[in-house]
């Protein structure tokens, strides 16, 4: 019984960052049902650490539970997205307010963000990088978190922003740099600007998700 029970968590632990991967990746989109079945054919594996996988990832709010209609990615509405974005917003201030002192050598020049990079991804782990350089371990996993709910979004609006990779290679340098002030100011106006437009993102994941029907 004891080993049954190990094995499942082992394997649902495995699950676990496959799904997460998989979300950020963008193999589902936002609002569509997730299979446990499906998922327990594809690991060959049994149902059970799948759902303790799943479970695992509604409490992290990365799938909702909707009851009898099974298992979704969560899909936003207005009112939700832009709280996702003024979130996201506030925990990259603070970080940044939290390692303010300036790098006294730069060993690497910051990488302009063309078209063929993986936008989400670079958006991701720039993120990551500032609330992990805060050195608080409470702060980076809320920012890992927020990262996760918004990567699906991202990615299903990519094309909406013609400039994003510009606007993050600002981002970019002015984080490679430590100019504070100024990534301050381009944190700000990166989630304004995404907070405005969030009727049109929405109707984008709607479209999206009408798409697979």
């Amino acid at each position: 019984m004891e080993s049954a029970m190990s094995e499942n968590h082992s394997k649902s632990a495995f699950l676990h960052g496959r799904i997460r991967r998989a979300l950020q990746c963008g193999r589902y989109v936002p609002g569509q049902r997730i299979d446990p079945a499906m998922l327990a054919d594809e690991f060959d594996t049994s149902p059970t650490p799948v759902r303790l996988a799943l479970m695992r990832l509604v409490g992290e709010g990365l799938v909702a539970d909707c009851a009898r209609a099974g298992l979704h990615v969560p899909l936003p509405n207005e009112v939700t997205l832009r709280d996702h974005y003024d979130w996201m917003q506030r925990l990259l201030l603070m970080a940044c307010r939290i390692d303010a002192a300036p790098v006294t050598r730069r060993t690497t020049r910051p990488k302009t963000a063309s078209a063929g990079d993986d936008l989400v991804k670079r958006t991701w782990q720039l993120f990551d990088a500032i609330a992990r350089a805060s050195a608080h371990r409470s702060l980076h996993q809320a920012v890992k978190q927020a990262n996760d709910r918004l990567a699906p979004v991202r990615r299903a609006k990519q094309g909406l922003i013609e400039d994003a990779f510009e606007e993050l290679s600002t981002l970019d340098r002015h984080w490679q740099q430590r100019d504070i002030p100024a990534l301050e100011a381009a944190i700000r106006a990166y989630h304004e600007r995404r907070k405005r437009l969030t009727p049109c993102i929405v109707a984008v994941l709607n479209d999206g998700l009408d798409a697979l029907h």
